[in-house]
């Protein structure tokens, strides 16, 4: 038997300690991998192998109070990317530009901009969106591995132009963002589901995985107490009025004294809440396109504003009626008792000469003329014969105070703008009660003054009537 030599027994302890060492360091690198990194890797196979698509929920409609559509959801595609699986099938850059130029045939889209997206290290990325079936099916008969297609809605309002301060509009994710689609968003969106399964690396679903389907629960409908004829009306008698006198705006509003209901919520100019993104007049459109970022935002807001419950106005000669009530109730004067108005009346204990809006004197009237001649001396009477302190009683019973609000189920309901009672004299309690020196919102006078047709009683105003479900119930 031959003796092995002492150099190659050298190499054989030097190579075995090699091997020894390797083995030693895949068995570290193993234990890393299997111990250490294990729930890390685990996650990333799973998330390789699972498909989570996302079901967007049916958006609840918008009625008016006689079933009228109002808003509604309409059918349509989105298409999803796994970048992942993009870039294990598809492996070389041009590759990934010949898909990207076939999406962007299909989609009408920027193929750089496709790419971009294709690219992105996201597990899951948007496409585009609002695709209809056509469309849709054209993606799919590419059979691009990595590209997925979710069926979602879209927000669509028949009527155009038509309340849209009042109904508000969605934003790209179909979020409330304006008026009753904003205040309402919660029970209009409903519950989004997921398709969860197991797929390989084509998206194929696999035998041996899991499934789970989670069905979304569709939004709830709301139907308004908006009457769709009587908010025609309104439209169409302030688009004249705009016509006639130029203004820069003018409102409508239309409540059940009774109940509180607002019937009709009128305003021009208003906008199109199916492109809420652009004014829907061709002549502001173009002084549109030429403002600045910030000019456009600042536009944006203010056209989405509803001016009935976020603005506040000096009311003038519409104010008087609170005025009148309130000193018929307070008993300082009655139906029977007679003034007179010279044009000119000068607030007692002070040298102040307020004017009434007439160049004319209405002479010798009853309250009742003097209401009907909106007679600015009389008012100015009968708010100093109250007093500061129970004119500011009765504006507190109207809801008319700095620091109350009617409650109206709409975004963004202002408050008064009503000076400090101990800040105030004579003077401001004359010009107050003719309607000067104070400021509200639309919505509180409509509300004050419908508590003079409901015997006393004050309602809270409401746009929304009932929630109902798919199946008609409430």
């Amino acid at each position: 038997m031959a003796r092995v030599s002492g150099k190659n027994k050298k190499r054989i302890i030097i190579t075995f300690g090699i091997i020894m060492v390797l083995m030693l360091l895949l068995a570290f690198r193993l234990a890393w991998i299997q111990v250490v990194k294990a729930e890390e890797y685990s996650e990333m196979a799973i998330d390789q192998q699972t498909s989570d698509i996302p079901l967007e929920a049916k958006r609840g409609s918008i009625y008016d109070r006689n079933g009228e559509e109002l808003a509604t959801s309409a059918a349509c595609y989105t298409v999803w990317a796994r970048p992942a699986q993009i870039k294990e099938n598809y492996t070389n850059d041009s590759q990934i530009k010949e898909v990207s130029s076939k999406l962007a045939v299909v989609l009408d889209m920027d193929s750089s901009e496709i790419e971009e997206k294709l690219t992105k290290e996201q597990a899951l990325i948007k496409i585009a969106k609002y695709l209809d079936k056509a469309t849709a099916d054209k993606v799919k008969d590419l059979k691009i591995t990595g590209i997925e297609i979710a069926e979602n809605t879209k927000r669509y309002y028949p009527m155009g132009n038509f309340a849209s301060q009042l109904l508000g509009s969605v934003n790209d994710d179909n979020e409330g963002r304006t008026g009753v689609e904003l205040q309402y968003d919660e029970y209009l969106s409903g519950v989004a589901g997921r398709w969860i399964k197991n797929t390989d690396i084509n998206g194929n679903t696999l035998s041996y995985g899991m499934e789970q389907y989670y069905q979304a629960e569709d939004g709830l409908n709301v139907v308004l107490t908006i009457d769709e004829v009587l908010q025609h009306y309104a439209e169409n008698a302030i688009a004249n009025g705009m016509k006639e006198t130029e203004a820069n705006s003018i409102l409508c509003l239309v409540m059940d004294p009774k109940t509180g209901d607002i019937l009709a919520m009128a305003s021009n100019p208003g906008f199109d809440p199916n492109n809420p993104l652009e004014p829907d007049s061709e002549s502001e459109l173009a002084a549109f396109e030429k403002m600045t970022d910030e000019e456009q935002t600042a536009y944006l807001n203010q056209m989405w504003r509803n001016p009935m419950v976020s603005d506040t106005y000096e009311p003038g000669s519409t104010f008087k009626l609170i005025t009148v009530s309130s000193a018929l109730e307070s008993g300082i004067t009655t139906m029977s008792n007679q003034y007179t108005c010279n044009v000119s009346y000068t607030v007692p204990g002070t040298n102040v000469t307020l004017h009434c809006w007439s160049s004319k004197a209405h002479g010798t009237q009853s309250l009742k003329e003097a209401v009907g001649n909106s007679c600015n001396p009389v008012m100015m009477q009968l708010g100093l014969a109250m007093g500061k302190e129970t004119f500011y009683d009765y504006l507190k019973m109207y809801g008319i105070t700095a620091t109350s609000k009617t409650g109206i189920d709409l975004p963004g309901e202002a408050n008064a703008i009503v000076q400090v009672e101990e800040n105030i004299g004579p003077v401001e309690v004359a010009t107050m009660s003719y309607g000067h020196g104070v400021a509200i919102t639309p919505i509180q006078l409509i509300t004050a003054v419908s508590a003079i047709g409901n015997d006393g009683v004050l309602m809270q105003p409401r746009v929304v009537k009932e929630l109902t479900d798919s199946d008609g119930n409430t």
